[in-house]
């Protein structure tokens, strides 16, 4: 059977970079993942995926990718008639690239291939509510009606009504029903999610790719500023720039690497993904599926993860997703987290990159960024945030929105070999 290989990853750091341009940054993250490979060019790349969310903002909808190559190839650090396929998954943008890398390799068309991540969300000129309304296409705007029923309901039964405002994204609102629906039905706490979000923003703090790179305590991110009760500000994903890249290989492309290329490589155990529905409030989400279709392929339990990085776009999410991951029994997320089992001296450390609520979530480079800080983890070059003897580790990152579900999710293990 083929195996795929992770030989490079780089992520710039994440910030509102406002000088840095789309094509500066696509740059940076293409160079980068080809200096962490040892590689001078990339003339044996057989394949891009190039993942975006928002060029069409600046009137480029389509071809992407080909327009901000094109300085690299005409500079000759990107090979000429090489294909690169746009990927447009909201959240998990980057994730589903690396997704369309990885089968590259495993269906043996190719023997390396990139896949890229590249956003811009900050724009000094756009009002809040012009730079929430860019999220509103990761939801159905066909048939609104169906999902504001839905809500309707759901916050009927979780005791929080549902809101869109006119000044942040909507989804931070459905991110806080489910929090309350978790609190009244498990018993969970704010502080619990508190606990989560410190922990975060301290893993943050020594992260010299983080947008925000200060400690907090519990107590401070329950006195930062309510955005959507029990969710404050310390709680939620900031909005941010950023790119980050992979470069994955078929096992015959790795034997003919260097010796210290091949000594960096991680391996790809599993790649899988599902789709979202409107599915019961008591059903478990999409990523649980995905979870479980990732373990059978792998022939691993949530039991062998040494670390993790999960979509937490708010600081529930962590919770939600450790239990989804079976990490932990359903309802157990809050205690588990208050026990400090997600924490570096943790059985499961979740998030150590600083999470999106730290790291920052610049949508189309998040899902490859996670990627690339286990790999790091992997290869044991993590400095302080590093979890000691890491050898298997979990990405889980989810985008859109289907109900309390998001529209897709990928969850990815990988190993240090």
């Amino acid at each position: 059977m083929s195996s795929a290989y992770i030989i490079g990853a780089f992520s710039t750091s994440f910030g509102k970079k406002p000088d840095q341009s789309y094509k500066d940054l696509t740059r940076d993250a293409y160079l980068g993942v080809l200096a962490d490979a040892g590689l001078e060019t990339g003339s044996d790349i057989g394949c891009g995926w190039f993942g975006n969310t928002t060029l069409y903002r600046e009137g480029q909808a389509g071809i992407g990718g080909q327009v901000l190559f094109t300085p690299l190839v005409q500079n000759g650090l990107f090979p000429e008639r090489v294909p690169i396929i746009n990927v447009h998954n909201a959240c998990a943008t980057g994730s589903s690239a690396f997704r369309g890398a990885y089968l590259d390799i495993m269906s043996g068309e190719h023997d390396l291939s990139l896949a890229i991540g590249v956003e811009k969300l900050f724009d000094p000129e756009r009002s809040p509510a012009e730079t929430a309304e860019m999220f509103s296409h990761g939801i159905d705007q066909f048939d609104p009606d169906q999902w504001r029923d839905y809500y309707r309901d759901a916050g009927e039964i979780a005791g929080k009504p549902f809101d869109i405002p006119d000044d942040r994204s909507m989804f931070m609102e459905t991110y806080a029903m489910q929090a309350a629906y978790h609190m009244k039905t498990h018993g969970t706490t704010q502080r619990q999610f508190a606990i989560a979000a410190a922990k975060a923003h301290n893993f943050g703090a020594e992260n010299p790719r983080a947008q925000y790179r200060f400690t907090m305590t519990p107590d401070e991110v329950l006195a930062d500023r309510e955005v959507s009760y029990p969710l404050t500000r310390a709680m939620c994903a900031p909005i941010g720039d950023g790119a980050a890249s992979l470069l994955l290989c078929s096992q015959k492309f790795l034997e003919g690497c260097d010796p210290k290329v091949r000594d960096r490589a991680i391996k790809i155990r599993a790649c899988a993904l599902s789709g979202g529905k409107y599915r019961r409030l008591d059903e478990p989400g999409l990523s649980h599926v995905a979870a479980q279709r990732a373990y059978e392929a792998a022939g691993l339990t949530p039991s062998d993860i040494d670390v993790a990085e999960v979509h937490d776009a708010s600081s529930f999410s962590e919770i939600y997703q450790i239990e989804m991951m079976g990490f932990c029994e359903p309802g157990h997320g809050g205690p588990f987290v208050e026990e400090g089992r997600t924490s570096l001296e943790g059985d499961f450390p979740v998030n150590t990159s600083g999470g999106l609520v730290s790291k920052g979530h610049p949508v189309g480079a998040t899902g490859a960024a996670m990627v690339s800080e286990l790999v790091e983890q992997l290869r044991g070059e993590a400095g302080p945030r590093q979890v000691q003897n890491a050898s298997i580790a979990l990405a889980e990152s989810g985008g859109g929105v289907v109900g309390f579900d998001e529209a897709v999710c990928v969850v990815s293990l990988l190993e240090r070999v």
